[in-house]
């Protein structure tokens, strides 16, 4: 009975346990706790407190759901993610491409892409505040053509702008993961096409684009991860989704209804449909990028 249970190698779950110790207390426990939240008229109270906390059903949903600003924040992440998922995966595989090309100071170009991603968001952020404020650099160069209001308060700007700021943050670790898929595509294929009087174009639409079809599917739905939990960047960019909230994210939203206002019932709703939003936009990538055997 107890090898059932424990399989044929127990030694394997040993060394697993703890990890998955730390998915249920992290990742799994939070879940389902805040279902069972959005399901009630729950309330913070003081530390051992006993307080009636009734099941209400869905009234927290249907609060959410008839809230403009939930659905603008879903907007809002929507754009984000339209411009920062087909970004990152276009810049990251273009860039991995040529530095595998790369013959002579490789290991600088990939520290180089590497360090903004490990670089703290709140000092990348000050450099951006500078580069993009009203009399910022960007404007400065524009001139003229600079947008008015500027880039991170003009409320049709603002989360493009955000979008482009963590493209430029994350590529580097998409660029890694790129890299390591073309260390498994075969140079023959390279040397078949070029054969063929293929040139680097064709050679990367027909040979780099398809191999890399797993670490494309991995980019898109990590960058689709990513996005959907935006919240350091437009709290710090915009003031706390700014302007008007044309850059609040779901999740910045659900920090200014649960904390902020104490509604945690509700912030727990907004998360839940979160946690759905993002595994139907997973399936379809899958389906879409992945290209699943039929």
């Amino acid at each position: 009975m107890l090898r059932r249970i424990l399989g044929s190698h127990p030694l394997g779950l040993a060394f697993a346990a703890p990890y998955l110790i730390f998915i249920g207390v992290v990742f799994a426990y939070p879940i389902v706790f805040a279902v069972w939240m959005s399901f009630h008229d729950y309330f913070f109270a003081a530390p051992g407190a006993v307080v009636d906390r009734p099941f209400v059903g869905f009234d927290n949903y249907v609060t959410v759901l008839t809230d403009p600003d939930v659905w603008r924040s879903f907007g809002n992440v929507g754009i984000f993610l339209i411009i920062n998922v087909p970004l990152t995966v276009a810049l990251s595989m273009l860039l991995a491409t040529a530095l595998d090309r790369v013959a002579r100071a490789k290991t600088f170009f990939r520290v180089a892409y590497y360090v903004p991603y490990v670089t703290a968001s709140v000092a990348v952020v000050a450099v951006w505040l500078f580069l993009f404020s009203g009399n910022g650099l960007v404007n400065n160069l524009l001139g003229p053509l600079a947008p008015e209001p500027s880039w991170l308060i003009n409320s049709a700007l603002a989360m493009p702008t955000i979008a482009l700021f963590v493209t430029w943050k994350g590529l580097g670790f998409y660029i890694l993961l790129y890299l390591a898929a073309l260390q498994n595509v075969p140079r023959e294929l390279y040397e078949s096409v070029s054969m063929d009087g293929g040139g680097r174009i064709r050679q990367f639409f027909s040979v780099t684009v398809p191999s890399v079809r797993p670490a494309t599917l991995l980019v898109v739905l990590l960058a689709t991860i990513t996005g959907a939990n935006l919240f350091t960047e437009p709290y710090l960019l915009t003031g706390g989704g700014g302007p008007n909230g044309a850059s609040t994210s779901p999740v910045l939203l659900i920090y200014q209804r649960g904390i902020e206002q104490g509604n945690p019932d509700i912030a727990a709703a907004i998360g839940v449909i979160l946690i759905i939003f993002v595994l139907i936009i997973a399936a379809l990538q899958r389906r879409l990028v992945g290209g699943e055997d039929r």
